[in-house]
């Protein structure tokens, strides 16, 4: 059962997201960054508060770099939309399990991105996940 709602265009739009910010760190790579955009259209609290479906994430303004810097071009290939199907069936990942940023630093991830903890590193990404009340949907089980 779908975590969030999910027509075949948001599946699409999903895989896309997941090339353009991490084809390079391979399939794990992919759903992390999957798992970090459903992340945020299940919770309501910090920045996205206003933001419930998969094209309001990937579209809402400075969210993924692959959207502001125009790397987000390329059509979705079928190993894309099988990582994008199972991250909307709800299936999470260390260190982007209950992660809502992420992002690729020049070095050393940085202890703490938006007031968060880091909470893991995988290849190029480090990953920040929320703490205390603000965010506790996150850590919801389906």
């Amino acid at each position: 059962m779908a975590v969030v709602k999910a027509t075949q265009k948001d599946i699409n739009l999903l895989a896309r997201l997941l090339r353009a910010e991490a084809e390079g760190e391979g399939q794990i790579g992919m759903m992390l960054v999957g798992n970090v955009a459903i992340n945020r259209a299940r919770v309501i609290c910090s920045d996205f508060e206003d933001v419930r479906s998969i094209q309001e994430v990937i579209y809402q303004p400075k969210a993924f770099e692959a959207i502001t810097k125009g790397y987000f071009f390329q059509r979705a290939r079928e190993k894309e939309k099988r990582l994008a199907r199972r991250s909307v069936q709800g299936e999470r990942r260390w260190p982007a399990k209950y992660s809502l940023w992420y992002f690729r630093p020049d070095g050393d991830c940085p202890a703490t991105w938006y007031d968060q903890p880091l909470v893991g590193r995988y290849k190029l990404h480090c990953f920040y996940q929320p703490t205390g009340e603000e965010c506790e949907d996150v850590y919801n089980t389906f």
